[in-house]
Formats: structure tokens, C-alpha cells, sequence
């Protein structure tokens, strides 16, 4: 088994498609088809269904998936550290953030890092609060950065800003501008949140019970929550930093309940090797 073996499993595996898989990839769909199937032959194995154009995990690659990762992130770890010895000269820092960290609080300070060690490729993928978490766990990132609280024995976090949750709709809603605002109120409007798993969410849900409130839309994104509440008589729930400029300019107002702060959190894998660029980033933060 190779090392190049397992990118093309990986990458297969995560698009479901070969052709997708193999134009991330570089090569042939020929190429990538071949490499599945000398894995596949070598071990007496099937990793993946295929029928018609259609390609899915079987439940042997399910269950491959995690370990192939894992040995991935283990290989990019070894050839990190190779690569450190010189100094912070050259290397990769590896992050995934959730949207609101990603968008808003991150990219100055990538600026600043990048100011100070040009050399080092920052390499940067979004997702929700779990899907960080998540690259953290496999070894995709090296750093994570979320804005809702996470559960692992694995994963050693740690607070580094504070943010605040806002719900807002439409300034001509019914809502904006009343006084008193209580949880009955809420329950008898209508919403439009972020997905499942999305810290901005949980926020809203630790304070009110989710099987309470009349939820239209969930989306993928702050920009498409945002797009979603501007264009009909709908409540969401945000962080300041996505809609503070809608907020100035009145075109959403803020309604009179408020939510608790939350935390931005750091995470890093408590096992694995720290490279030189990752303390250098935490330093920076600190």
C-alpha cells in the first residue's frame, strides 16, 4: 500500500465522484479508477458500490475511511517536522474554522502571521463548529477555530475571544422596535437559522428549545441566513460581526431579547506533533 494509494482513496471517498476526485488530485480518472482497484485486488476487498455513474462507500471503506486519514495526517506530520528543522523558512500552517471565525475574527490575524513569516503557506478550510472540530480529529488541521463548545477527550481548547449573538429580522417586522420581547413571542415567528452542528445555532438553541420555534429555512452559510431573513418577514439568529453593517444602515433591526456571550475557542489534538508554525500562530494570538 502507498501513500498516494490512500490520497486517492481519500479524496474518492469524500467526493463520491472519480472525476471530481481526480481533477483535485491532478490526474486521469484512468489513473484514479486504477489505483482503487489495485487496492481493492491487493487485499481482496471492495471499498466502494458502484452502480451506473454513482460511487459510495461500501461499508469496508466506511469503516477505512478514519484509518486512512489518520495515517495521512501522521505522514504529513513526519514530513513537517523534517521540514521545520531549518527554522520557520519555509512549511505549512494548517486551519479549518467555522464560518463566523472564519469570515470575520481570522483573517486579519492570517494577515499579521503572514506579515511576520511570509514563507509559511496558510492553508485555511470552513465549515460549522463540528466539521473543524472534526479536521482537527483527523488530522486535516493543525489548529481549529470554533464558536460553540466541544466535547472530546482528544482535543485540548482554549478560549481566545468573545463574542455575542444577536437575533435580528427585517426593520419592518413586527418584532423590531417592541419592547418586552419574551419567549412566546419568538415561538410565534418565523426563522431561518444556520445547519445543524453550527455554533451560531446552538447558541440560540441552548436558550431557547429548537422544538419550540417555527424554523422555514436551515442554510449552509451566514451569508445565505442573511440573504434569507433581508428578503422576507423572518427572525435569525448571528453573530454582531456578520450583520453589524445591515444594522447601521437600517435594514435590519435588532430584537429585545438577548442571548448569552459565547466564546471563540482554539482547538489542537492533544497527541499530535506541534509544528513550529502552529506555536508561532498561537503566540501570535496570545
Amino acid at each position: 500500500m502507498t501513500l498516494e494509494q490512500l490520497r486517492i482513496f481519500v479524496a474518492v471517498a469524500e467526493r463520491e465522484h472519480l472525476t471530481k476526485a481526480a481533477d483535485a488530485l491532478n490526474l486521469t480518472p484512468s489513473a484514479v479508477s486504477s489505483a482503487i482497484r489495485v487496492l481493492e485486488e491487493r487485499y481482496g476487498i471492495a471499498l466502494f458500490h458502484r452502480t451506473g455513474r454513482r460511487i459510495e462507500l461500501t461499508e469496508t471503506g466506511e469503516a477505512f475511511l478514519p484509518e486512512a486519514r489518520a495515517t495521512l495526517a501522521r505522514a504529513g506530520s513526519a514530513d513537517l517536522f523534517l521540514t521545520e528543522i531549518g527554522g520557520l523558512k519555509r512549511g505549512a500552517l494548517t486551519l479549518a474554522a467555522s464560518q463566523t471565525v472564519a469570515g470575520y475574527w481570522l483573517p486579519p490575524r492570517l494577515m499579521h502571521f503572514r506579515d511576520a513569516y511570509p514563507a509559511i503557506d496558510i492553508r485555511l478550510t470552513g465549515g460549522n463548529t463540528d466539521e473543524a472540530a472534526e479536521a482537527v480529529l483527523d488530522g486535516r488541521a493543525e489548529l481549529g477555530f470554533v464558536e460553540g463548545e466541544i466535547d472530546h477527550p482528544a482535543l485540548a481548547q482554549r478560549i481566545i475571544a468573545r463574542d455575542r449573538v444577536v437575533i435580528v429580522a427585517p426593520s419592518d417586522h413586527p418584532l423590531a422596535g417592541k419592547p418586552g420581547i419574551d419567549a412566546e413571542d419568538l415561538a410565534a415567528a418565523r426563522w431561518v437559522l444556520r445547519e445543524p452542528g453550527s455554533g451560531t445555532r446552538r447558541a440560540l438553541t441552548a436558550a431557547l428549545p429548537e422544538e419550540a420555534l417555527d424554523i422555514a429555512l436551515s442554510l449552509p452559510s451566514n451569508e445565505a441566513v442573511r440573504s434569507a431573513v433581508l428578503a422576507g418577514q423572518t427572525l435569525t439568529a448571528v453573530s454582531e460581526f456578520v450583520v453589524e453593517d445591515d444594522l447601521a444602515a437600517g435594514r435590519m433591526a435588532r430584537i429585545a431579547f438577548d442571548l448569552p456571550e459565547r466564546a471563540f475557542r482554539l482547538l489542537r489534538h492533544k497527541e499530535r506533533y506541534r509544528s513550529r508554525a502552529s506555536l508561532a500562530f498561537e503566540a501570535l494570538l496570545a
